[in-house]
């Protein structure tokens, strides 16, 4: 647990996740990375001199979840817990029937959240995304969309005016199994009718496959995030043409040929 801890408080510190007097939105789940991210903060916060309010939130999707573990485990810590009812789950499986529904859910999902902490006061937002997620995005948005992407670990939202952070960026998906099975955090199970068959789940499995092969890939991919080196990437393309007479700096030349219109 203590090994768990300096990683969520190294993170918090190197990026300057929370500041005195900040309100902290958690956003819950019931899966074993907001559970873990809530109580790890709940620790952490009787153990820094940074004094912070933490207040849970789920978003409701409108099918059946068990929404009293989550109650009871907030209680049970002090921390006020939100209860966001939705009909996210009608508009994305019956009105939409998205062939991929797990953007829009995501993109309605974090409009609920942000509204909801929003209203509430809160200035920041807490979410439980960790290392393994931060490399699963990454291949997904270089095999999906051809771009060299990921999420930071803190993101101002301009929209909402609140800061989103992500104080699990150090710690692997299996370490994060590790400190709910000794801490002993209940888990709630998702009823999602897509879970286990999504996008994400095909990259966690070609992820875990590369560490398999290659045991540093993950402390290496963390490296390479923070020492990003753009000059070791290609330059952007230059948008001009090339016209008989110009270099297009205003000298005159010959021979110079045209690349078409």
């Amino acid at each position: 647990m203590k090994w768990f801890k300096g990683k969520v408080k190294k993170a918090m510190t190197n990026y300057n996740m929370v500041s005195d007097g900040d309100r902290v939105a958690v956003g819950l789940s019931g899966g074993k990375d907001s559970m873990a991210l809530l109580h790890a903060l709940h620790l952490i916060r009787r153990e820094v001199p940074v004094n912070y309010h933490l207040h849970a939130i789920f978003v409701n999707p409108g099918w059946p979840m068990d929404v009293d573990t989550m109650a009871g485990f907030c209680e049970q810590r002090g921390i006020p817990f939100t209860n966001k009812i939705t009909d996210i789950g009608e508009i994305v499986f019956n009105d939409r029937r998205e062939k991929n529904p797990c953007a829009l859910c995501a993109n309605l999902r974090r409009g609920a959240i942000n509204n909801t902490a929003r209203d509430l006061g809160l200035n920041k937002l807490a979410l439980g995304h960790h290392l393994d997620d931060a490399i699963e995005t990454f291949f997904m948005s270089l095999i999906f969309t051809g771009q060299f992407r990921t999420f930071a670990p803190v993101t101002f939202m301009d929209r909402s005016g609140i800061t989103l952070i992500r104080p699990l960026i150090y710690v692997t998906g299996k370490t994060v199994e590790t400190f709910v099975e000794r801490q002993g955090l209940p888990v709630v199970k998702s009823l999602c009718p897509v879970n286990g068959k999504t996008k994400r789940e095909e990259m966690k499995g070609l992820v875990d496959s590369l560490n398999e092969r290659y045991p540093e890939l993950k402390t290496r991919f963390l490296t390479a995030l923070q020492t990003l080196d753009s000059q070791n990437l290609w330059p952007p393309m230059v948008d001009r043409q090339w016209r008989h007479g110009s270099t297009g700096t205003g000298e005159e030349v010959t021979g110079v040929p045209y690349i078409g219109e």
